[in-house]
């Protein structure tokens, strides 16, 4: 699993830096992606990093200030012209689907595949034999979400040594016991499934939060979270700016990080005011509460293993 950064500031853009946008792309063997919030502009950030509308499955919106949301409409109205595009679902806090009638009804838009809006409450948004999508509410200006996902367990490996020890040829045989059936060879031996495969394989757990100030939800999401990404819209020493303004300090986000005892920490949604030197300080100064910080920026990526 992947993410890509297609924007990294807050409130607006700049010479480096666009509105937020990040995209969730998916493992073998279902390669395609999901966005988390979309900027204007986002759809020309797609073009640069190799990424095809087409392959878009779902969206998720945190809320709705414009430089997490202007750029869907666009970007749902040009998904209209690639080859292969399958309906899309896009999840959000009420007032998402008013939102994009207004604007498809008085731009006279119409859409070549089948788009479902779905306006979501705290818990499960969405499951399928893949995932599970949690939403919670943050701490903002206007209602806002945060997106737990947690990669569905799969099964263990065969432990191929065994097998070939016991006889157990590659085939069939190998399918019945990778599902847990056990199977009888020809001189009449019978062979466990659970004896000749691994413990089931862990799924991994991204949190992708929206804007907020430090709140009990942020460390419910990220609980033990393979990465979290947390806004840092202001820095450390702003901390009475970033209340007023529903927002946190990279120091704030850090230690949300170490109190949910996530592995990977990634701030993004940084003010205009900070340039990459300025962020790097930041940063710096934010590993004394938390070691395992990264500072996000425009088109870079970030690898989630097993």
């Amino acid at each position: 699993m992947k993410l890509t950064f297609l924007g990294t500031s807050a409130g607006r853009p700049t010479k480096s830096r666009n509105v937020t946008s990040i995209a969730l792309s998916l493992p073998e063997p279902f390669c395609g992606f999901w966005l988390f919030d979309t900027g204007e502009g986002t759809q020309h950030r797609l073009l640069t990093s190799g990424l095809k509308l087409n392959k878009l499955e779902r969206i998720f919106i945190t809320h709705l200030h414009g430089d997490h949301l202007y750029g869907l409409p666009g970007l749902l109205s040009s998904r209209s012209y690639f080859e292969g595009a399958g309906p899309l679902q896009v999840y959000g806090p009420v007032g998402l689907k008013a939102y994009l009638d207004v604007i498809f009804h008085h731009s006279g838009v119409h859409l070549g595949y089948e788009l479902e809006v779905i306006e979501i409450q705290e818990g499960v948004v969405a499951e399928d034999s893949r995932f599970i999508i949690e939403a919670a509410a943050l701490e903002h200006r206007m209602p806002c979400f945060g997106y737990r996902i947690t990669e569905k367990s799969q099964q263990g490996q065969l432990k191929l040594d065994l097998l070939a020890e016991l006889g157990v040829k590659p085939g069939p045989q190998y399918g019945k016991l990778k599902r847990g059936e056990d199977i009888m060879l020809e001189d009449g031996r019978h062979v466990c499934s659970a004896e000749v495969v691994g413990p089931p394989i862990a799924g991994r757990v991204i949190t992708i939060l929206g804007d907020t100030k430090p709140c009990d939800n942020a460390i419910v999401l990220a609980r033990g979270a393979d990465l979290l990404v947390h806004e840092a819209t202001f820095a450390g020493g702003m901390e009475e700016k970033a209340e007023a303004y529903g927002h946190s300090t990279i120091r704030q986000a850090a230690e949300i990080a170490q109190k949910a005892g996530a592995k990977r920490l990634v701030v993004t949604h940084f003010s205009s005011r900070f340039d990459d030197e300025a962020v790097a300080e930041m940063v710096d100064d934010a590993k004394q509460l938390f070691l395992n910080i990264e500072p996000a920026a425009d088109f870079a990526e970030f690898i989630v293993k097993r």
